[in-house]
């Protein structure tokens, strides 16, 4: 999606960042996205802090990236801004789903990478949580097609010493974006 070498001169400029914050790119393929660089851990929790603020019931991020990408750490910052607690955010990974409340109401944190078939991720009552809730969805292509056409894509890849976060808006949330 973005040249690894426009992120290699956004290298030098990173290293200048304080720990934890987190560089919006120049780089904007479309209106419906854009990329942020995170050279750390705590910048990717910034990240989701900032996500976490600006979800509602109904909204819907999913989360991709291989293993170890950054997944689970941006839920954290994400539940950490819902709920309003630092608390130790476990990874859903063996339940599938975690829920959390918050003074928006309901969020939920599904990982999706035991998944065996995408009509098994029903049973758990996500198409209600789709409606009601705030969902952070982890594998979400497990999903297959089954996605909700409103929802925010952050795909994770590791760059240097951290991560870049390229978000795509879907639906309704291209008029959120920019407030990224």
């Amino acid at each position: 999606m973005f040249g690894a070498s426009a992120f290699g001169a956004q290298a030098a400029l990173d290293a200048a960042l304080p720990e934890g914050q987190f560089r919006l790119l120049s780089i904007q393929t479309t209106p419906d996205s854009r990329a942020v660089a995170l050279p750390d851990a705590l910048a990717t929790l910034a990240l989701g802090r900032r996500l976490g603020e600006r979800i509602e019931p109904g909204d819907v991020i999913c989360l991709s990236g291989n293993l170890g990408a950054g997944k689970t750490t941006l839920a954290r910052g994400a539940i950490e801004a819902w709920t309003g607690y630092a608390d130790e955010v476990p990874s859903p990974t063996y339940t599938l789903v975690q829920t959390y409340d918050g003074e928006r109401g309901e969020l939920w944190h599904v990982d999706l990478y035991r998944l065996k078939q995408p009509d098994d991720a029903w049973e758990l009552g996500l198409e209600d949580a789709f409606a009601s809730a705030a969902c952070l969805i982890e594998w979400p292509e497990r999903l297959g097609g089954q996605l909700p056409a409103d929802r925010l894509d952050v795909e994770l890849k590791p760059e240097g010493e951290g991560r870049t976060a390229a978000l795509t808006a879907h639906g309704a949330w291209r008029a959120k974006l920019g407030s990224i």
